[in-house]
């Protein structure tokens, strides 16, 4: 949390080309997080997330300068289409949800967080599960010397347990009926959870376990959801999600621009549109939502909205939402040098994802770089010519040049290929020629 913002730019330079203005934005927006944590109680209160719209093509970066980030500082994220949902009273989600769905996010991460310190302990309680199967316990009462036999039989057994030698045999294992107390569906109001609660309570009385047959090697993943339940203090875990939803949660709403109503729009209102723009106002700006963790306070959440606003403007969105999200920032269209860079510098681009996927053929596939320049300049002029869809118009041109390669990787085995400018265009000059071609492949 105390990187300074400078640094949060440089991490995201190792994934995201360009963009500066908007990565910039949102690395102070999470540096004045950890400066509102050093404040005085009173006045912690008071500062609030200045909330960011982004606005830019598809395939630019927006989600993932959000997601980057998210992952990097270990913060809990979700991101939500506007477009998915529902005014109330409308059959669909509402725009609660994704607060529900926020929670449920930071209780998987705390519960990991937890799991990972506590991985001795869950172990140790597993080994001690399975040893107890396989050699069960003297009764009370034996002698000592049966007790030392015991104890040197245990200790052999466990060694050769977490060597993996009894990994083959079935054991009998006691199994936990779960009610299913971390997996609820976000979009199912609280109230309606604790009453299927009750109802599997009242289905399930008297059939606490259920035994099940499987191998050990079986045992030791299925038994880990229950060592944890029993090590790690749920109630704490729970505490710890709130106050991280809370204070370090994040929101990205994409496809903000598709709930904007145009001005050129005949009629000019749209229920459905303006609905989930009114409804998402008090979340935004701050409200009280009932989750299953508790009530989740929205008031210092992070909200960052994204659309590409091709048919409508951010000034189409009801005033009051505008006023929400004060920063704005563009994200640039995308130019045969920046799609030349996206190719070449990222730490995993997409064309070291492709030599990493036929090396696992034992395929060495090399790219000149005239063809890394061909195929960004044939990128380009596609995204010109049809709709522009950014870096992922990428995916489509490197999938074409290499398909033969990679549908026949088993000829290739233990060779090495180049892909060389030639290849690139001899590949795709003729589709790109035909604009209709151009627009169902490329």
């Amino acid at each position: 949390m105390n990187l300074t913002p400078r640094e949060i730019v440089t991490y995201l330079d190792e994934y995201i080309i360009g963009q500066f203005e908007a990565k910039k934005a949102i690395a102070i927006a999470l540096r004045n997080r950890y400066r509102r944590l050093k404040l005085e109680p009173s006045m912690q209160e008071e500062v609030v997330p200045k909330n960011i719209l982004m606005i830019g093509s598809t395939g630019v970066g927006k989600t993932e300068i959000a997601r980057r980030l998210a992952k990097m500082m270990n913060l809990p994220f979700v991101k939500v289409e506007a477009s998915k949902y529902t005014e109330i009273g409308f059959v669909g989600r509402d725009v609660e949800s994704m607060i529900r769905d926020l929670s449920l996010a930071a209780l998987s991460l705390v519960k990991s967080e937890h799991k990972e310190k506590n991985a001795e302990a869950i172990n140790k309680h597993i080994e001690k599960t399975i040893l107890e199967k396989l050699l069960p316990p003297l009764p009370k009462g034996a002698s000592e010397d049966k007790q030392e036999a015991y104890r040197q039989s245990y200790e052999k057994m466990q060694e050769k347990l977490i060597a993996g030698d009894f990994d083959g045999l079935n054991i009998e294992v006691d199994l936990r009926q779960s009610s299913g107390e971390f997996g609820d569906d976000s979009n199912i109001p609280p109230e309606m959870i604790k009453v299927q609660e009750s109802f599997i309570k009242i289905l399930n009385a008297g059939q606490n376990s259920i035994k099940k047959e499987m191998s050990v090697k079986e045992a030791k993943e299925v038994l880990k959801i229950e060592a944890a339940d029993k090590i790690l203090n749920n109630e704490a875990i729970r505490r710890e999600a709130m106050q991280r939803t809370q204070n370090g949660g994040i929101i990205f709403i994409d496809e903000i621009d598709k709930i904007a109503v145009p001005s050129t729009a005949q009629g000019r209102q749209d229920p459905s549109k303006e609905g989930v723009q009114r409804d998402l106002l008090p979340i935004v700006e701050g409200s009280s939502v009932s989750t299953k963790l508790g009530i989740i306070n929205t008031d210092h959440i992070l909200f960052i909205a994204a659309g590409a606003f091709h048919l409508s403007k951010p000034s189409d969105l009801i005033p009051e939402l505008q006023g929400r999200f004060p920063l704005r920032v563009e994200l640039n269209s995308l130019d045969e040098d920046t799609l030349y860079k996206i190719l070449t510098q990222p730490k995993n681009s997409l064309l070291r994802q492709y030599q990493a996927l036929l090396k696992a053929e034992d395929v060495e596939l090399i790219f000149d770089d005239e063809a890394i320049k061909a195929i960004a300049k044939i990128a380009y002029i596609a995204n010109n010519k049809t709709e522009d869809i950014g870096a992922r118009r990428l995916h489509t041109i490197v999938e074409k040049v290499i398909e033969d390669i990679s549908f026949d990787a088993d000829k290739h085995k233990g060779k090495t290929i180049h892909i060389d400018a030639f290849l690139v265009h001899a590949k795709l000059d003729m589709i790109l020629e035909d604009e209709d071609s151009a627009r169902y492949i490329l």
